[in-house]
Protein backbone atom coordinates (compact mmCIF):
# COMPACT_ATOMS: atom_id res chain seq x y z
CA UNK A 1 0.00 0.00 0.00
CA UNK A 2 2.89 2.11 0.94
CA UNK A 3 4.56 1.55 -2.45
CA UNK A 4 1.02 2.80 -4.45
CA UNK A 5 0.61 5.91 -2.17
CA UNK A 6 4.26 6.43 -3.29
CA UNK A 7 4.35 5.45 -7.11
CA UNK A 8 0.95 8.60 -7.22
CA UNK A 9 2.43 10.77 -4.80
CA UNK A 10 5.72 10.51 -7.27
CA UNK A 11 3.58 10.91 -10.51
CA UNK A 12 1.67 13.99 -9.62
CA UNK A 13 4.44 15.87 -8.39
CA UNK A 14 6.37 14.81 -11.70
CA UNK A 15 3.60 16.16 -13.77
CA UNK A 16 3.43 19.92 -11.70
CA UNK A 17 7.13 20.21 -12.45
CA UNK A 18 6.48 19.26 -16.01
CA UNK A 19 3.63 22.01 -15.92
CA UNK A 20 5.45 24.49 -14.36
CA UNK A 21 8.26 23.93 -17.14
CA UNK A 22 6.08 24.21 -20.05
CA UNK A 23 4.62 27.58 -18.32
CA UNK A 24 8.28 29.08 -18.25
CA UNK A 25 9.24 27.42 -21.69
CA UNK A 26 6.20 29.39 -23.12
CA UNK A 27 7.08 32.58 -21.12
CA UNK A 28 10.64 32.43 -22.76
CA UNK A 29 9.55 31.81 -26.59
CA UNK A 30 6.98 34.59 -26.35
CA UNK A 31 8.39 37.58 -28.46
CA UNK A 32 8.99 41.09 -26.59
CA UNK A 33 6.56 43.62 -26.95
CA UNK A 34 6.97 46.41 -29.56
CA UNK A 35 8.92 49.90 -27.51
CA UNK A 36 5.95 52.27 -27.39
CA UNK A 37 5.69 55.17 -30.10
CA UNK A 38 7.57 58.49 -28.90
CA UNK A 39 5.09 60.97 -27.02
CA UNK A 40 3.92 63.65 -29.06
CA UNK A 41 4.44 67.05 -28.29
CA UNK A 42 2.94 67.85 -24.88
CA UNK A 43 0.82 70.68 -24.10
CA UNK A 44 2.87 73.01 -22.81
CA UNK A 45 4.99 72.57 -26.21
CA UNK A 46 1.80 73.51 -28.14
CA UNK A 47 0.47 76.58 -25.85
CA UNK A 48 4.43 77.98 -26.43
CA UNK A 49 3.90 77.46 -30.07
CA UNK A 50 0.91 79.07 -30.16
CA UNK A 51 2.06 81.62 -28.11
CA UNK A 52 4.88 82.21 -30.66
CA UNK A 53 3.02 82.34 -33.64
CA UNK A 54 0.48 84.88 -32.04
CA UNK A 55 3.00 87.36 -31.40
CA UNK A 56 4.27 87.11 -34.84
Amino acid sequence: MAVLNFLIIAFVVFLLVKGVNSLKQKEEDAPEPAPAPAPGPTEIDLLTEIRDALRK
